[in-house]
């Protein structure tokens, strides 16, 4: 993986225990101790080097915020993006030494990929602003939700240092879905919870910060994406099963990144502008159809000569360069190439050059292994690109000279490869990849010099260029969040399908109630909460004060609001003569004024669409579903859908 790729890692804060061989014995095992002696010193100068970037970082974004120069914020901004480069490196150095493992996870010889840093945030008091809204809009006692607000916390910090593995990623899902139910609860077009989120930009470090939720979900999304991107940069490719885990996990990171750009508008940092989103998904699917071909190429075929396995090769490793063509396009426009990193753009120049002559190269071995049998010529024909008459030579000889030509143009382009790869000082660190181009080179001069003859005076033949074709393209997949489960954690609060700040209700009660000869005197119909459909008129219940449309939210100072229909019912049918005692919320329209007294106001609000963040609460929602991350979607007014269960009298 190359040195500049801003990859993100565990921070400082993050907590691996170290596994060793000795168990029991390490305080005898004199080489243990040694070991652990420079692993520790090791880390502890990597501390301090984070320190002194974190401090640098600091008094540049004090002063990017605190000027009004364009030239020195740009200056600044530069700044920022190196910072975050170095910051970003010494994490992954961190998280290799804890893990005992190498950045590149993989024993073969393969070229590097492009992994994506994680985006950063501060830390963040959800306290003030959550027990405001709990007591000032739902009537609850915000002291005793201390608890659920202390689990949010602990779980916003967690998803601040998420492992590089499949448990990473489902603390980040848990954490995006527990951020659908906060949006669907305490969010409302005309006010937000008041919180300032702030996370800095993965690609050129500098900060941004909005007090929309939805920023705080699109930067938990993006880093969603980032760490699929990281996982499938670790996979050992040189194997089949490595490398269609690395295809599958940057198929999940081009789909995140597809959802984020479909979704969320207004982004206020370069790493979640459209057009970058739109690069990192085609960076994403390039690498994915990369791995495709690394696992296609690495059964050998049947015979050292298998003109049909060739042919393939060469048109999926024209599929690959295409795809990194398109991707070099992209970073080389504005304004995305104000701000990628140089070998980024460097490495997918670098590999589109590489696989086009692969490609070269593979119909050369094809052409010069003997002459196509009957089923193998139409494959031929379909490989070049131009007329298909003068594709295939018939003749033995020009046949070889085809692919002396094809190999020229592999050698051509294995050498310009090479020298892009000189040219960025970062990628010539990475000895693995120009061992993998270098050894190309080899292999593709050995060959040429098998088919170079003494009597090749005249080089007139023009190796056409190879039609793309690809046996599998990788899709955009999304990121499957209904496969992680989750609990609403200020379930307390009530179903959501009522109790959220969208609606403005009443409390009203207790209310006494008794039962008269035809009973309390009104209909029950729903579960979680259950409403009363019918007050008979002259009644007990009328005279109470109880209306048709009144949620029941207590039966004798139980709380009951996430009560089934038949859970009311028993307790309502087991009241004896002395009655029983309700309390009951009125959903207001949206225009009456607050209530007073006992009746206590709430907030108008807005519920987001819970089907597409795929989250799952204990009793179904009701509300209509709300796209993802649109802040300028209008909100659908109406009443909830559903079809409520037959009505009863208790």
């Amino acid at each position: 993986m190359i040195p500049e790729d801003r990859r993100g890692g565990p921070r400082a804060g993050e907590r691996t225990q170290l596994q060793t061989a000795g168990g029991d014995r390490q305080g005898c095992d004199t080489q243990a101790q040694t070991q652990h002696g420079h692993l520790q010193s090791r880390r502890a100068r990597i501390h301090q080097q984070m320190d002194k970037v974190l401090r640098m970082r600091a008094g540049a974004e004090n002063l990017y915020r605190a000027t009004s120069n364009a030239r020195v914020r740009e200056t600044v901004a530069l700044e920022l993006s190196h910072v975050n480069s170095s910051l970003q490196l010494l994490k992954e150095e961190l998280e290799e030494l804890s893990c005992g493992t190498d950045a590149a996870g993989s024993d073969g010889v393969t070229v590097p990929m492009i992994p994506l840093g994680l985006k950063e945030t501060k830390e963040l008091d959800w306290s003030t602003a959550l027990k405001e809204l709990i007591s000032g809009h739902f009537g609850e006692d915000s002291a005793s939700y201390e608890a659920e607000i202390r689990e949010l916390a602990d779980l916003r910090q967690a998803v601040r240092t998420p492992s590089r593995s499949e448990a990473g990623l489902q603390l980040l899902a848990a954490y995006y879905k527990q951020l659908c139910l906060l949006d669907a609860r305490f969010v409302t077009p005309a006010r937000s919870l008041g919180l300032l989120f702030h996370w800095y930009d993965s690609l050129a470090g500098v900060p941004a910060q909005q007090r929309a939720l939805a920023f705080e979900k699109a930067s938990v999304l993006f880093n969603i994406g980032a760490l699929h991107t990281q996982i499938g940069a670790r996979q050992d490719r040189s194997c089949p099963e490595g490398a269609s885990r690395a295809a599958e996990a940057f198929q999940r990171a081009a789909g995140a990144f597809s959802l984020l750009r479909e979704k969320f508008s207004r982004a206020p940092s370069p790493d979640m502008s459209p057009a970058s989103l739109c690069m990192l998904e085609q960076l994403m699917t390039a690498q994915a159809q990369e791995c495709i071909f690394e696992g296609l190429s690495l059964p050998a075929p049947t015979a050292p000569h298998d003109c049909l396995a060739q042919l393939h090769l060469a048109q999926e490793a024209a599929q690959v360069a295409a795809e990194y063509e398109l991707v070099h396009r992209t970073m080389a426009q504005p304004p995305v190439r104000e701000y990628v990193p140089f070998a980024w753009t460097t490495l997918v120049h670098v590999k589109a050059e590489s696989f086009r002559a692969l490609a070269h190269y593979h119909v050369a071995v094809a052409l010069c292994g003997g002459p196509p049998a009957e089923p193998e010529l139409p494959a031929f024909q379909q490989v070049f690109r131009g007329p298909p008459a003068a594709s295939l030579p018939q003749e033995p000889e020009e046949r070889r000279k085809l692919g002396k030509a094809h190999l020229r143009r592999a050698i051509l382009g294995q050498e310009e490869a090479l020298r892009l790869h000189a040219v960025c000082r970062a990628l010539r660190r990475v000895d693995l990849l120009q061992a993998v181009l270098a050894q190309a080179l080899r292999r593709s001069l050995a060959k040429y010099s098998e088919l170079d003859l003494e009597d090749d005076f005249f080089e007139a033949t023009e190796a056409p260029d190879i039609q793309p074709k690809t046996h599998r393209r990788p899709e955009v997949r999304a990121p499957s969040f209904s496969q992680v489960k989750v609990a609403d954690i200020f379930h307390r609060l009530g179903p959501l399908s009522v109790f959220t700040a969208k609606h403005r209700w009443r409390l009203v009660g207790p209310v006494h109630v008794t039962r008269g000869e035809s009973g309390f005197g009104f209909t029950l119909r729903g579960d979680s909460p259950v409403l009363i459909a019918a007050v008979v008129p002259g009644g007990h219940a009328a005279a109470a004060g109880l209306r048709e449309g009144d949620y029941i939210v207590s039966v004798n100072g139980r709380p009951c609001r996430w009560w089934k229909h038949a859970e009311v019912v028993a307790q309502l049918t087991g009241a004896g003569d002395e009655g029983v005692s309700l309390q009951v919320v009125t959903l207001l329209p949206s225009t009456e004024p607050p209530g007073t007294g006992d009746r206590r106001p709430a907030l108008r609000g807005l519920l987001r669409g819970q089907k597409e963040c795929g989250w799952e609460t204990p009793a179904p929602a009701r509300a209509s579903p709300r796209p993802l991350l649109g802040w300028s979607c209008k909100a659908k007014r109406g009443k909830t859908a559903g079809r409520p269960p037959p009505a009863s009298h208790p």
